[in-house]
């Protein structure tokens, strides 16, 4: 039902105009004259009790009066008249409304959103909107929204949040020559949502490539499923990234938007290429939908200017594909198509006395050749060459290699004649941008693609020796103690429960005791409060460590005791912790929270005091596999840290990612219960020797 009811929202046979107008400049006249002028050739009904015909289309007091079968219903009206509307849609079996009218949840009505929502979905119809600008669709003639008119046609097609910023990019892009054959307003994603079109643009014939316009998801976890599963290239673009910027975003759609990190880590996860801004959407869509992807990283640059080609050379390193020298046989072949002061290295310099037969050879035969992966051609305007011959040579030169699998991108830089070859080679297959740096960056997005598809589908690592009811034996008697935390020596049962290596711990609640724990665990040890009202144990001189006899201890127990009282006099106290001593190892942490978008969400850094301090962390949506997780290593700027320097060995980077996704599989496992959590500091040794859980926090969900 959801997929043919989605066909008949986003690629109506026929449609309804409710509140179609005669008065030029509103929206339901502005809408009725872009379905005739866009040519559409499904039945178009204007719905307008007060009018007979407008714009030669005869009108109708309601859509039950409609005599033929209707596919969606454009509404118009103002927001108190839509249920009204919505009962007549269902009655009469329309498929999907395309609610172009505000005043729901964006000003704080959610609850009749829900409702008409709750209606639409009773009658069997899909809701996109409400506050949108419509639906535009180059190959079905079909511009159902108050947009100027079709977008210049292309292989991607955008799906955006804002409904302004699209009719901004419909505008666009004629004057850069880069088209959509889809524009998709979703507005409030009462229903309609991202994941659902993503789902239908990578079924869609005539989408090559999907791109997104994100401030916020309702549903973040579904997406990043759906954009796995996807065979398409997806380029997103996510606003609302600083913190002014996150709380306008909110207001405006009344969705969250997540942090940034968070985001950046599930569109890795998803199969998503990143956009940095508006420009990169427009060139990054281009190249995913016109290149098949870059298998490899070995890219060559052919130009025919020295500073264009040294640009594309900080671009490409800029980037993550720094270039290397071609082999000698490469070398020998281009250099018969260039001038004795040439450079066939790479960059490849042709000089400026290369002209379309130069052009030709050197891609013709760089692009079949096989120790080359993709491609970027470079030209600077000069007066000995036209512009369209060249551009012709480029393409004829990737035809005649006889090679489909290989990408190219293109840079010309000039006047208005380069303009009108770029254009040529973007309508005939091949991206061209204004900026060097801009083909480098579109062939980066090629490579990403193919990077990321290659670990977005691997199958998540899952721990099935977890003692849950253990787990929740200790959350649920915590809970009956009215706590909204675990003890450490809670935590790390739990924690133990799931497979993770924690240090061996026990609870003392006396002097004695605690000397006796120490003998048994075996010098030297650390002593920790544990109070549900100390958190920060560090912060409250509530730590001691390297205890190496039974006065140190003793001397210990005072001390904590001492200043646990001084810091919070009414804390309880549940006793001292006596903790085998771990072997120093590199300090790391794990965290999680639960994210009001993606759910149970997994921190990797550098661990001990510098994770506040230098905030060197990276975040991925649970649960992943281990490979993911070992990928969270090197995201760091820590990263060498574990790979060893300055004599270091390396750290046991294996068994600290299957710690990673033990971690994950607890968190998500446990996702109703808690709220947030962390090991830190972990403390990793050498490769073969393992690591150690040193320390356990864990805050619970507060129960409605």
């Amino acid at each position: 039902m959801d997929i043919e009811n989605l066909n008949g929202l986003l690629r109506p046979k026929s449609v309804a105009v409710i509140g179609a107008s005669a008065t030029p400049g509103k929206i339901g006249h502005t809408v009725l004259l872009n379905l005739k002028e866009s040519n559409y050739q499904g039945g178009i009904y204007p719905i307008n009790p007060n009018e007979q015909e407008i714009l030669g289309f005869k009108c109708y007091q309601s859509v039950l009066d409609v005599n033929e079968p209707i596919d969606a219903a454009i509404v118009t009206i103002p927001a108190k008249f839509v249920m009204d509307t919505v009962d007549q849609c269902g009655k009469k079996g329309i498929k999907g409304l395309i609610i172009i009218t505000s005043g729901f949840s964006e000003v704080g009505q959610v609850e009749l959103e829900k409702e008409l929502v709750a209606k639409a979905r009773g009658y069997g119809m899909r809701v996109l909107g409400p506050n949108i600008v419509g639906v535009l669709s180059n190959s079905d003639n079909f511009n159902g929204s108050f947009a100027p008119f079709l977008p210049f046609n292309g292989k991607g097609s955008l799906v955006s949040q804002s409904g302004a910023l699209l009719i901004g990019i419909d505008a666009a892009t004629y004057m850069r020559g880069i088209g959509f054959d889809k524009l998709i307003s979703i507005g409030n994603m009462s229903d309609v949502d991202f994941a659902d079109t993503i789902e239908w643009l990578d079924q869609d014939e005539n989408t090559s490539c999907i791109s997104l316009y994100i401030e916020g998801f309702k549903d973040g976890r579904r997406t990043i499923e759906v954009s796995r599963k996807a065979k398409k290239p997806i380029v997103a673009l996510k606003s609302g990234v600083s913190a002014h910027g996150a709380a306008a975003a909110a207001s405006h759609t009344g969705s969250l938007a997540g942090a940034a990190k968070i985001y950046k880590s599930a569109f890795t996860q998803a199969g998503i290429i990143q956009a940095e801004d508006l420009d990169n959407l427009f060139d990054r869509t281009l190249a995913l939908s016109q290149q098949p992807p870059l298998k490899g990283e070995n890219i060559l640059i052919l130009t025919n200017g020295g500073g264009v080609g040294v640009l594309g050379t900080d671009a490409a390193e800029k980037y993550g594909i720094p270039l290397k020298f071609a082999p000698e046989d490469v070398q020998a072949e281009l250099k018969k198509h260039m001038p004795d002061f040439g450079s066939a290295k790479n960059p490849v310099d042709l000089t400026g006395m290369a002209g379309n037969d130069w052009y030709f050879e050197t891609v013709n035969f760089s692009h079949g050749h096989k120790w080359v992966d993709g491609l970027v051609v470079l030209y600077c305007e000069t007066a000995m060459t036209d512009p369209m011959g060249i551009a012709k040579a480029i393409k004829d030169g990737v035809d005649k290699s006889g090679k489909t699998d290989k990408p190219v991108t293109v840079s010309f830089v000039g006047g208005e004649r380069s303009e009108k070859a770029m254009h040529w080679l973007v309508e005939n297959g091949i991206p061209a941008f204004a900026a060097p740096d801009k083909a480098l960056n579109a062939m980066a997005a090629l490579r990403e693609y193919q990077l990321i598809r290659e670990t977005a589908n691997n199958e998540p690592f899952v721990y099935d020796k977890a003692d849950r009811n253990k787990a929740l034996e200790i959350i649920t008697k915590a809970r009956q103690d009215n706590r909204t935390s675990l003890t450490e020596i809670e935590a790390k049962e739990v924690f133990k429960a799931y497979g993770l290596p924690v240090t061996q711990i026990r609870l003392s609640t006396s002097e004695e005791e605690a000397v006796n724990f120490a003998k048994e665990i075996g010098y030297p040890i650390v002593m920790k409060i544990v109070s549900p009202d100390i958190l920060h144990k560090s912060d409250a001189g509530g730590v001691k460590v390297n205890i190496k006899d039974e006065q140190g201890v003793r001397d210990a127990y005072k001390e904590i005791m001492k200043n646990a009282k001084a810091y919070k006099a009414d804390a309880n106290i549940h006793g001292i912790v006596i903790q085998e001593m771990a072997p120093w190892g590199t300090e790391v942490i794990l965290g999680s929270v639960n994210d009001p978008t993606f759910g149970p969400t997994v921190m990797f850094g550098l661990g001990g005091i510098f994770v506040e301090v230098l905030k060197d962390v990276t975040f991925k949506v649970a649960p992943f596999s281990k490979h993911q997780a070992l990928g969270m290593m090197s995201e760091i700027k820590a990263a060498p840290i574990l790979s060893g320097v300055r004599g270091e060995k390396p750290r046991d980077r294996e068994v600290l990612a299957e710690t990673i996704c033990l971690y994950a599989n607890m968190i998500m496992d446990l996702k109703d219960e808690i709220s947030e959590s962390d090991a830190n500091p972990v403390l990793v040794y050498e490769e073969g020797k393992g690591l150690k859980v040193a320390d356990a926090r864990i805050i619970l969900k507060k129960k409605q």
